[in-house]
């Protein structure tokens, strides 16, 4: 009897994605701690499926998502895994993992019945794009908020032209290009998170929309008892460098923020500028204009272009050489393309933009 139990845990644990019904909650369990829960192709094509079927079934009241461990919410998506393709020239799993998972998003984003997303600690690229979208999202004192993709040659994706130009004042920016870290005050600060919850009242609040009484209102439900578990997470740090961040990330161009950056010598301002001097400059430039155009699209237009940004960086060389650097080699020491920013031709950054062939675009 040992042994078979044993076996089904073992079983169970390999299972990238776990679903249940507890009641009128359906219940998502991303299921790779040991990977902090990174997204493959498998887990978008997973979860899309069964939410699809969620949406139709009136037994299913509310949704909740959450990462398995105490460490992830989701790191990411699955970046090694896109190395390899790239590295045995895939073109199948380059164009199928963006377009499905860009695919999920808008399909969150949509979605007819609330949505909540526990981001229990790291939430991180792949991890943002699976809850950001939904209309709860819940963070604890554990949680670690970031869109890092400049720093492997890539641009803040999964709508990240969308929810980053709508944060207030030039947070979005300042976020998509440092790749910033941040804690739960800070993410409801900047409106990346509804509600805050104090990790060890996380299963009360499960507990909660379990029993709840959903009526001919879910939405209001899940407010009420969101509402009446929300915790104050303490003051947030953007405050304080509010000013500075509205003033030196307006810049005209990333050019523009570098000097605007070093026209005060601040702490706050040398942490930036060796920071920027870290990562991409083509990410940069293109990660720049991704922002400031989301800020007059519909999230569907959004994804769309990132669709293309997608499938032109995956074929050049930063961000295979990002990845090498952060993930493969570990040597933290990437060549990029270009020396600088001042590099960066903006004619090249505008071909990331261009359509792509009537056949290969994503017409979200």
């Amino acid at each position: 009897m040992t042994s078979e139990k044993n076996n089904d845990q073992s079983q169970l644990s390999e299972v990238p994605v776990l679903f249940k019904m507890d009641g009128p909650v359906g219940h998502i369990l991303l299921n790779r701690p040991r990977a902090l829960n990174a997204l493959d192709l498998d887990m978008v094509d997973m979860m899309a499926a069964q939410l699809k079927s969620w949406e139709n079934d009136p037994a299913v009241k509310v949704v909740v998502v959450e990462g398995a461990g105490e460490k992830a919410f989701c790191a990411g998506g699955d970046i090694r895994g896109l190395y390899d393709a790239r590295a045995v020239d895939d073109e199948d799993m380059l164009d199928a993992f963006y377009r499905r998972e860009y695919h999920l998003n808008h399909a969150i984003a949509n979605y007819p019945k609330p949505y909540v997303a526990m981001m229990d600690g790291i939430t991180m690229g792949g991890g943002v794009g699976v809850s950001i979208h939904g209309r709860f999202r819940v963070v604890t004192e554990r949680t670690m908020f970031a869109m890092p993709e400049t720093g492997i040659g890539f641009f803040p994706d999964v709508g990240g032209g969308y929810f980053l130009s709508r944060c207030p004042g030039e947070i979005g920016m300042y976020l998509g290009l440092t790749g910033a870290r941040l804690k739960a005050a800070d993410c409801l600060y900047a409106g990346l998170a509804t509600h805050g919850v104090h990790a060890d009242q996380v299963a009360a609040v499960k507990a909660a929309l379990v029993q709840a009484d959903y009526g001919s209102d879910a939405f209001a439900a899940v407010t009420e008892i969101l509402t009446r578990f929300h915790a104050d997470m303490g003051a947030a740090s953007l405050v304080a460098q509010r000013d500075t961040i509205d003033q030196t990330f307006s810049a005209d161009s990333v050019a523009a923020i570098f000097d605007a950056l070093g026209r005060e010598d601040t702490a706050f301002n040398a942490d930036c500028l060796k920071t920027l001097s870290g990562k991409s400059p083509t990410a940069l430039c293109v990660s720049f204009d991704q922002i400031r155009q989301g800020r007059d699209m519909t999230l569907a237009e959004v994804l769309n272009m990132e669709f293309r940004l997608s499938q032109r960086m995956v074929r050049k060389p930063d961000l295979f050489e990002g990845v090498r650097a952060v993930i493969i080699d570990k040597d933290h020491a990437p060549k990029w393309q270009h020396g600088d920013v001042g590099q960066v031709d903006p004619r090249e950054v505008a071909e990331y933009f261009a359509p792509l062939p009537a056949d290969r675009e994503l017409n979200l």
